[in-house]
């Protein structure tokens, strides 16, 4: 082959195709013309006019300049592309303003003052507040009694949860057949999903007092029992089944059926199919549902409030008296500070909390990764 021929053949390949430094200009263009209009249009320069502005003239840029050097199937997959990707710069801008917040808030305090994870409200009064935030002195209180609320309510109800989610999702996907029981099953699960929580909490509530009320009697000793770390685990519970069984649900429905198939072949039975085969195949998809009900419910403020109460003091058993949890503390320190004339220190306190409540929602994350890999079917030789 010639070198003439080996050229022309370049030419070819790279013929209706636009220079790779294309991005570059177009950025910088729209940069300086955004400038220039967010400066005309607006009084003060504002930076989110500017962002969206020169976006907007990026993205139309591109366009332009894909369907004049290229042709317009390129030109519009080049512009959808672009949509997709604001649509996701758009989408982490508040999750990153939240974490950004969170951690800028609760950071400094949780650094400065090592024993809010230690020490609890109890003996913390008003004074305190006003001394820390007039006089400087060491920040009083902490919120670990908010923290082991939060472990033991959310343990007590992802145990109650989780398996009756996992059941009730085996059955509708390997026995139930699509009868008339297991659309009525999905046809409330369904319902349930999208249940306010608070209404959860006075169902959880409402059923413990009238469980009480047969058993032991109506007396207000009784009645005040109610309120335990274990009612806001049921009411939770009321809140993750739903999720988990529609996630599981979907899970399972993706293993496919010759899996089971193979299995029966070799006279398995079929609960040891369930058991060993499908179940292993989507544990990965499964422990992140059961992720996502878990983190859902960590964060619930309502129904605990209305079946566990508020108390300023560790509680360790979650079936007796009132507990705390992290969401319910950061909500009294804010709307009811221990000084309402010095807000400061509670308000300090709310942002910790918020920051060790994410890193928990974290670190349940990072736990179903770990067991999606562990669990999940072996692929290598």
């Amino acid at each position: 082959m010639t070198p003439k021929n080996k050229t022309s053949r370049l030419d070819s390949l790279t013929a209706n195709r636009k220079p790779s430094w294309t991005w570059v200009a177009a950025a910088a263009g729209s940069i300086v013309v955004a400038a220039i209009v967010t400066a005309l249009l607006f009084e003060s320069f504002s930076i989110v006019g500017f962002v969206l502005i020169a976006g907007l003239l990026y993205i139309v840029s591109m366009y332009v300049t894909s369907r004049v050097l290229e042709n317009r199937l390129k030109a519009t997959d080049e512009f959808w592309r672009h949509l997709i990707w604001t649509a996701f710069i758009i989408a982490l801008v508040p999750l990153i303003s939240v974490i950004w917040s969170v951690v800028s808030q609760g950071l400094p305090t949780l650094l400065a003052n090592p024993g809010l994870l230690t020490t609890d409200m109890k003996g913390v009064v008003g004074a305190d507040d006003i001394a820390t935030q007039t006089e400087g002195a060491p920040l009083q209180g902490g919120i670990l009694h908010g923290l082991i609320g939060t472990v033991a309510i959310t343990v007590l109800a992802s145990v109650i949860s989780i398996p009756v989610g996992l059941f009730a999702s085996i059955y509708l996907v390997e026995y139930a057949n699509r009868n008339a029981f297991s659309r009525a099953i999905r046809f409330f699960v369904d319902v349930m999903t999208g249940i306010p929580s608070i209404v959860a909490g006075l169902f959880a509530f409402a059923g413990l007092s009238l469980l009480i009320e047969l058993v032991v009697g109506t007396s207000p000793q009784a009645l005040q029992s109610v309120k335990t770390g274990f009612a806001a685990a049921l009411a939770l519970s009321v809140l993750m089944i739903p999720v988990v069984v529609r996630s599981t649900e979907e899970m399972l429905e993706v293993v496919s059926d010759e899996l089971r198939e193979a299995s029966y072949a070799l006279g398995v039975r079929k609960w040891r199919t369930i058991m060993k085969v499908v179940l292993p195949t989507a544990m990965s998809g499964i422990a992140s549902g059961v992720t996502l009900a878990i983190a859902r419910v960590t964060g619930e403020t309502a129904p605990i409030l209305v079946t566990a109460g508020y108390a300023a003091t560790t509680n360790w058993n979650p079936f007796s008296e009132w507990m705390t949890a992290l969401p319910v503390f950061i909500y009294r320190q804010l709307v009811n500070p221990t000084a309402p004339a010095a807000g400061d220190p509670s308000m300090a306190r709310a942002w910790a909390g918020a920051l060790v409540l994410i890193v928990i929602v974290m670190g349940l994350n990072l736990a179903a990764r770990v067991i999606a890999k562990n669990f999940a079917p072996k692929t290598g030789k």
